[in-house]
């Protein structure tokens, strides 16, 4: 995380990797409501930007959590 985002709120959650991509985003929101959570397939395309609001939860074709969520 940058310096550009400041009292954010847990950032990351390692905890949800293997579990189910939509189960995952309303755990991120309910976590920290200054967040929201976009589900992205694995091999989809997204805008490389930061944001200090947004949480990427990465799953699979089963929709399974692959990579660490986290803000940016």
């Amino acid at each position: 995380m940058t310096d550009v985002c400041s009292d954010t709120g847990k950032s990351s959650w390692p905890e949800l990797v293997g579990i189910n991509g939509e189960v995952a985003a309303k755990i991120i929101v309910r976590e920290n409501p200054k967040v929201g959570a976009a589900i992205v397939k694995e091999g989809m395309m997204v805008t490389m930007d930061f944001r200090c609001d947004r949480v990427r939860v990465w799953v699979d074709k089963y929709g399974i959590v692959k990579d660490i969520p986290q803000i940016g």
